[in-house]
């Protein structure tokens, strides 16, 4: 299934999830260390980050890696740019 981007982003937890991410590829378990939910709620919006191309996941090892899709945020920066021009 394919979530929309902008809804997506929508949510103020993934927004962070996003921020977080930007920084530095982590794990389900460091990213839900900064966060007032639950684990699996924090692998439900990484679901809804993956499904919309914001994100993509590794597995190394036991662990599954997220990371930011920079090309994910294409359609985005198309729309905003717009309102520039």
């Amino acid at each position: 299934m394919t979530i929309d981007t902008f809804q997506a982003i929508a949510d103020p937890n993934r927004r962070h999830l996003l921020e977080e991410l930007r920084r530095r590829p982590q794990t389900v378990n460091e990213l839900a260390a900064g966060l007032p939910i639950s684990r699996p709620a924090v692998s439900q919006h990484l679901k809804a980050l993956l499904d919309s191309g914001l994100v993509t996941a590794e597995n190394r090892g036991t662990s599954r890696i997220y990371a930011v899709r920079t090309d994910g945020f294409m359609h985005i920066n198309l729309w905003v740019d717009q309102f520039w021009s």
